[in-house]
């Protein structure tokens, strides 16, 4: 099921369970997971696109792997809040995902994810090779740590 709301999201999580965050791309997808607790992401692997069928097959076994509860996928807002074709192509994948698994999805804004992600790697002196390898993980990483901040707050509310 896909939820808009982070609230309604976070309701239908099993207790104690980790999540795992997407940054969509056209060529990859960056993969991060949580903590069973939900406090801290870690950037995961990169998966290089193919076809919807096999970037799903290599997901699911992620998360079944790493036992996922739900899934964060960044949504590439344009700066004005309006969506366009790469915001409607990240909604259609997770149409086609909820056709083969139960776990419950919503959508995190992932404006500038990936200069922060860019920025923090950067800041660890990293190479420009090894940046190149590890983006799109990374910016899922600060994807899937916005909304576990997120959900935080909601707790404390």
């Amino acid at each position: 099921m896909i939820f808009d709301d982070v609230a309604e999201f976070a309701g239908a999580l099993p207790n104690y369970a980790p999540l795992a965050g997407l940054d969509l791309g056209t060529k990859t997808i960056g993969v991060s997971v949580s903590d069973a607790g939900h406090m801290i992401s870690t950037p995961l692997e990169t998966i290089k696109r193919t076809k919807f069928q096999a970037d799903a097959k290599r997901l699911l076994e992620i998360c079944e792997h790493r036992q996922i509860a739900g899934l964060v996928l960044g949504l590439p807002r344009n700066m004005d809040g309006s969506e366009g074709p790469r915001a409607q192509a990240t909604r259609a994948f997770a149409r086609n995902l909820t056709r083969l698994t139960e776990m419950p999805i919503t959508y995190w804004d992932e404006r500038l994810s990936t200069v922060a992600a860019e920025r923090a790697l950067l800041e660890a002196d990293t190479s420009r090779k090894r940046r190149a390898e590890v983006i799109d993980h990374v910016a899922a990483g600060v994807i899937l740590q916005g909304l576990l901040d997120r959900m935080r707050n909601l707790k404390d509310a």
